[in-house]
């Protein structure tokens, strides 16, 4: 209820602070003082600052981030996290995005650094309650962050959370629930409301160093940050730059080689690999040169042997090729932030917001994706000395290439976002306004490393093919060849390896363009409970996305890989408006509805969504909240615009595979024709979706006991409906391989639209299997249907421990109660949290802290738990196949310790996952795996130190 702060016990205020309540984005002359503002999620207060924690005093009206009116009760009709800058230093996250993944939200799965060969792997973003990246609004200070010119998985664009500054960050709020009402599209899942700096005490220098125990990761952080105030005008700004070494897969004992606790013993890659197109199976190393592997034993630092895979035959390889990939990307980053205002008095008010992002990012994805192939141009070839059809293919070395480092891709990107605007009072009413611009821009530029097509076969053809000796003598359309096996079984130079490879450029970029208004009338008339407030936002706008590949990627330049493209733009227009109503002293009630129009390609694609929210406070200690209403997001522009693009990869062809008897933990012994299948991926954009629609509600309660104690517990509700479905290649091969062997109905949509969207070429062999895969198309369409229920709690309690100082302890939970998903009408919906073959989300997520404060020193204990999880078996085949199962939960722990030694200066120690936890021990991972871990889940990081100290200039003691 809206009443003075006097009228409440004089301790309800800080426990109110204390339970999450938050700013947002607004008006400058409305910001309270860091003392009278609303704390973050665990600001901890100093001795002198507790003792007054049960001061009485008035707060100033704040506009809390789901609301646009301001207002002085700081728990309202839907749950909040905030985490502030003292917390995310505490809590020893690294970036933005480190601290948004490790909240309880982030339950689903995404792609990152980890996921090799992915179309981000430069990029990170996260999952809120299980749901796609793009279903979660990303805010800074209020307003819409620009979108990541690249496209996650290869068919959406997203934002991309590796360019905020970390030092420049006064807090996070993460709002769950269904927000369009508000923010307008994509906030399904939640808002993620990331709100910098407005002022600093003084110059204020901060350097930050660190390192992991088991080498790689090495950071250097250094930030600057000052601000003055001339007469009316005032200006605060900040630059940080970073610079962060990879770290590869030999620097982690699970990574560096071949899984040795599997369900089958370690094989080793296939380095030097012949197949035949008769048996399907290899062909023996001594069938053509007894001394071929001890000619190539010195690559991969001297590991690369003679090898055998049981069924298979001999070839050429080793055991540590998966340790030459980067696990975690190296970058280099900078940043500038600037916030400035000018009082022209109590009507007008200037102010002008800047922050530039520079992202140089670098990785590679080893081995598995730098290989020739004879099966690229030739399928396969007719020998005449062997007699029968073969494939050649080669990995290439660190050797090869005068090392890994001499093969990385990068990502380099440069972006900002700028806002210029004016705010104050009309006139002599008691309406404000706020009329705002704002322009956000992102440019990539993607150098991709590449094998040019010509040359490197070209390179091949010269010295191992020799001359093309015309058709294949049984008249199956395939070329003859003599290969000079010798030349294949030996080492190339740099110099050879330089000549057929390079990088290619590709260019994208966002933009987007805000005008805002936005009218607000605190007390628009008077209730039994106070004065309603009345909040009014008109804007419009217009977004663009454009993405030109290197030509080369798209018209067969490029040897094993190739690219999206496309391009598109779209004007907009929307309306809000908010109705906060005290209606009695115990109830309020707050409705918010919005109406948004885009106008694509001459057609125009429109939504109108409301809110409706209830508090209710029958005692001063108790909150009973609900709130209901409705969401939607927009065709993005990738969706509507993507022209067809493709994308050459491998997959298990596990129908011809199962037909072999090899399914489950034998997989690995699937003749490599089906077992790593090359195919030719495509999709496209369709400009006729329609939005994604969502339902969504939640109720909950908040309970505060006794002074700086607070409990709160939400049930949420989405039923989204109309999304758009892309399915994986993975996905899509399993299904058929279930469909074909009647353990799915083969009639159903599901199986249907798998069977038409993969293309087969005629069988070489004769055993019965279907065609190898050419093509696997994968269009775009609103058919899909999603259920979610959660749970989830928050808990914080602070109290004096007399001479030895102050303890706060908090704690968040989240429970994914429900995940049911329709992939096609007509189709049962599947319980993802069950069926471990749609999704390998997490179920729960908890972490809590423990901060003990006593003068000059401070300690922060904090502790991330992810819940159980489906075993590798279990998202291959399902929990009811033999070996499947769940993984136990996986809990690290983050500890710091700080001392300020004088007024200006404070030092710090952290160490994160400090007893070295690595992900769950998972033993079924075949022999053939070189991370036996889920990397969407888990990371194999390792424990890490990291050193700080922030030195303020001019500080004094008080």
């Amino acid at each position: 209820m809206m009443v003075d702060a006097m009228q409440r016990p004089r301790w309800l205020w800080s426990v109110l602070m204390a339970s999450g309540g938050a700013l947002a984005a607004m008006p400058a002359s409305a910001w309270a003082t860091p003392q009278e503002a609303v704390a973050g999620e665990t600001t901890e207060p100093t001795e002198g600052q507790a003792s007054r924690q049960g001061e009485a005093r008035r707060l100033e009206a704040v506009t809390v981030t789901g609301s646009l009116i301001p207002q002085t009760q700081v728990e309202t009709a839907a749950p909040l996290m905030v985490i502030d800058a003292a917390t995310l230093q505490a809590r020893g996250f690294a970036t933005v995005a480190d601290a948004l993944k490790q909240s309880s939200y982030a339950s689903g799965s995404v792609q990152g650094s980890q996921t090799s060969a992915s179309f981000t792997q430069g990029a990170e973003t996260l999952s809120l309650f299980g749901m796609p990246p793009g279903f979660t609004k990303y805010l800074i200070d209020g307003r819409p962050m620009g979108n990541f010119p690249a496209l996650y998985n290869g068919r959406d664009v997203f934002n991309n959370l590796s360019g905020i500054p970390m030092q420049l960050v006064d807090r996070i709020e993460i709002l769950p629930g269904a927000q369009s009402s508000l923010y307008g599209s994509d906030a399904i899942a939640g808002v993620v409301n990331v709100i910098l700096k407005k002022r600093v005490e003084s110059p204020t220098l901060d350097a930050r160093y660190g390192f992991y125990q088991e080498g790689g990761g090495i950071s250097r952080r250094l930030s600057f940050s000052d601000g003055f105030q001339r007469g009316r005008f005032s200006l605060m700004g900040g630059v940080q730059y970073e610079n962060v070494d990879p770290i590869w897969g030999y620097q982690r004992a699970l990574t560096t080689r071949m899984n040795q606790d599997g369900t089958s013993p370690p094989v080793a890659s296939r380095d030097y690999l012949l197949v035949s197109g008769t048996t399907g199976r290899y062909i023996n190393v001594d069938k053509v040169d007894s001394s071929a592997c001890s000619r190539v034993t010195g690559q991969f630092a001297g590991t690369t042997a003679l090898q055998t895979r049981p069924g298979n035959g001999s070839y050429c390889g080793s055991f540590y090729s998966p340790g030459y990939r980067t696990l975690a990307n190296g970058s280099e980053n900078a940043q500038l932030y600037t916030h400035a205002t000018f009082d022209q008095g109590e009507q007008l008010k200037w102010y002008g917001d800047l922050l530039y992002n520079y992202n140089d990012t670098r990785y590679t994805s080893g081995s598995n994706y730098t290989w020739w192939g004879s099966s690229t141009k030739y399928g396969y070839f007719y020998d005449p000395n062997l007699r029968d059809y073969v494939q050649v293919q080669r990995a290439f070395s660190p050797e090869d290439m005068g090392g890994y480092e001499n093969a990385m891709s990068r990502y380099i990107e440069n972006s900002y976002m700028l806002t210029l605007g004016a705010q104050g009072r009309l006139g002599q009413s008691t309406w404000d306004y706020d009329l705002g611009f704002t322009h956000s821009d992102d440019h990539l530029l993607q150098q991709g490393f590449a094998r040019w097509a010509d040359a490197i076969n070209g390179y091949f053809e010269e010295h191992v093919l020799g001359p093309d000796l015309g058709p294949d003598p049984r008249g199956r359309g395939y070329r003859s060849f003599a290969p000079n096996y010798a030349a294949f079984y030996t080492p190339m130079s740099v110099a050879d390896f330089q000549s057929f490879t390079g990088h290619t450029n590709s260019r994208s970029k966002t933009w987007d363009n805000l005008l805002r208004g936005q009218l607000t009338q605190p007390a628009l008339f008077a209730l039994p409970g106070g004065d309603a407030g009345l909040a009014v936002v008109l804007e419009g706008g217009n977004q663009g996305w454009d993405y030109r590949p290197d030509a080369r990627l798209l018209d067969g330049g490029v040897w094993g890989s190739t690219a999206v493209q496309g391009a598109g733009h779209r004007s907009r227009y929307a309306g809000t408006a908010e109705l906060r109503a005290p209606v009695l002293q115990t109830l309020t009630l707050d409705a918010s509805a919005r109406y948004d129009n885009y106008k694509v390609a001459g057609t125009h694609v429109d939504k109108a969504t409301w809110n409706l929210g209830a508090e209710y406070r029958p005692l001063d200690t108790l909150l009973l909240r609900g709130k209901i209403g409705t969401a939607f997001k927009a065709p993005t522009l990738s969706d509507q615009f993507q022209g067809l693009s493709g994308s050459y990869s491998s997959a298990v062809d596990y129908y011809n595979c199962a037909v072999l008897g090899y399914r489950g933990s034998n997989i690995d012994r699937c003749p490599s024709r089906y077992g790593n299948a090359q195919y030719f991926g495509q999709q496209a954009g369709n400009p006729d979706l329609k939005p994604i629609q969502a339902k969504a509600w939640s109720y909950g309660v908040v309970w505060s006991p006794v002074a700086r104690m607070a409990l709160s517990v939400d049930y949420l509700h989405w039923n989204v409906r109309g999304e758009v479905q892309t399915q994986s290649a993975d996905d899509l091969l399993n299904e058929e391989m279930l469909c074909r062997l009647g353990e799915r109905d083969i009639t159903s949509a599901a199986c249907q639209a798998a069977l038409a969207q993969i293309t087969r070429g005629a069988s070489v062999t004769e055993d019965g299997t279907l065609g190898t895969i050419s093509t696997i198309y994968r269009g775009k369409i609103n058919v899909s249907r999603r259920v979610i229920d959660a749970l989830v709690a928050d808990f914080h309690y602070g109290f004096a421990l007399g001479a030895l100082g102050d303890l706060t302890l908090t704690a968040s939970y989240s429970d994914m109660l429900k995940h049911r998903y329709q992939a096609y009408a007509g189709d049962p919906m599947v319980d993802r949290l069950r069926d471990p073959t749609w999704s390998s989300e997490f179920k729960t997520r908890t972490n809590a802290s423990a901060n003990w404060r006593r003068g000059d020193w401070a300690a922060t204990l904090y502790v991330n738990r992810f819940g159980e999880s489906p075993n590798y078996l279990a998202t291959m085949n399902g929990y009811d196949y033999p070996g499947a199962g769940r993984l136990a939960p996986w809990i690290r722990y983050n500890a710091s310790v700080s001392y300020q030694p004088t007024p200006a200066l404070q030092l710090g120690l952290q160490v994160n996952n400090l007893f070295d936890a690595m992900p769950p021990r998972d033993t079924s991972y075949p022999g053939t795996s070189g991370a036996p871990y889920n990397a969407s889940n888990f990371d194999v990081f390792g424990r890490a130190y990291y050193l700080q100290a922030t030195y303020r200039f001019g500080a004094r003691s008080s």
